[in-house]
């Protein structure tokens, strides 16, 4: 029996011309990147940044954002795109084997949402010299069929924080989660083994946070109000435990959601999260004996409602290099957590 051929988007594969699209009443609210990615399935996110980057991309005539938000009935010049390789066959072996391993992860699923427990060190979406990541793996997820609904991102975490990431699996439910981020009522805590005892033991931290940019890498830094592109970040935290006065558990609640805002919050207090490459800034510090020289944050656990009613609520457990920290500190991962009784909103 002779095989079928893989199969590429028909919308992708007539997309080699320039082309002008209506935002359509279900898009109202999508972000630029996430509409090219459900019209277009297939196309690299890569070449989505960079056709935006370029100033290709427009919205009713102006140059667009990646991160716009569009409205029903706008129109959309749409450049000619690149095509992606073929689909692979759903019973292709690496199709197979990435399904596999998605379930290997999978903390709750049902037909709307799916919750991962995110590895450390698995980035969430490609980029420069990126292959293999949650968005790219989430192709084996994509049922039969050329209009198949693939799984897609509705929120980020870093390559190398752990835990619970959030996935919506329909349109319906991308929708949905997009506008439950973006109104902030996605309660998300996270838990840090950090250098000495933040004080007071419980607090709030505000600041504006700006990108840095280095000659080959950026990072977030403390910036003043008013300064171009400064965005305000507040995090919650609690003191859960301590080890010696020289570590801390701490539970962390974001109440905004800015690039690295953890991991700079906590340096900026004097308390940088053990094992970051980015942000420890504490000179000749000592790591304890046995602790692996690993960012120490967890994506613990996500509170958001569910797109149909009712609740998502999922608990991440530590990952193995925590939980040999947790073991060789004593900490305890079951202690009541201070952070649930912290406020929602700044």
């Amino acid at each position: 029996m002779q095989k079928a051929e893989p199969e590429i988007s028909p919308a992708l594969a007539a997309a080699t011309k320039v082309q002008t699209v209506t935002v359509s009443p279900d898009e109202n609210g999508m972000r630029v990147d996430r509409f090219f990615e459900a019209r277009f399935p297939g196309l690299s996110f890569s070449h989505i940044q960079r056709i935006v980057r370029k100033g290709e991309v427009r919205v009713d005539g102006k140059r667009a954002e990646t991160k716009s938000r569009l409205e029903a009935g706008q129109q959309i010049r749409i450049p000619p795109l690149q095509l992606a390789a073929p689909r692979l066959r759903e019973d292709s072996p690496q199709v197979l084997k990435d399904r596999e391993y998605l379930r290997s992860i999978t903390l709750a699923e049902d037909d709307d949402v799916l919750v991962l427990n995110k590895p450390m060190g698995l980035a969430v979406q490609g980029g420069s010299g990126t292959t293999r990541h949650v968005d790219g793996l989430l192709e084996a997820l994509r049922g039969p069929g050329v209009d198949a609904q693939r799984p897609r991102l509705v929120h980020r975490l870093d390559k190398d924080t752990a835990g619970c990431l959030l996935i919506a699996k329909t349109r319906f439910a991308a929708a949905a989660l997009a506008k439950t981020f973006r109104t902030r009522s996605a309660r998300k805590i996270y838990w840090a083994l950090v250098a000495g005892v933040p004080k007071p033991r419980q607090g709030r931290i505000s600041t504006y946070l700006a990108k840095q940019e280095m000659e080959e890498d950026s990072f977030m830094r403390v910036a003043q109000h008013g300064e171009r592109d400064a965005v305000h970040a507040v995090t919650y935290y609690a003191v859960v435990e301590t080890s010696a006065q020289k570590l801390a558990w701490v539970s962390l609640k974001p109440v905004t959601g800015r690039t690295h805002q953890l991991r700079a919050h906590m340096a900026h207090i004097g308390n940088p999260i053990v094992g970051d490459p980015k942000y420890f800034n504490i000179e000749n510090w000592e790591l304890p004996g046995g602790i692996q020289n690993k960012l120490h944050l967890l994506a613990r656990r996500i509170v958001v409602p569910h797109p149909r009613g009712g609740t998502i609520d999922v608990s991440a457990p530590l990952p193995p290099h925590m939980q040999q920290s947790w073991n060789l500190l004593g900490l305890e991962a079951d202690r009541f957590d201070p952070i649930v009784d912290a406020p929602d909103e700044d």
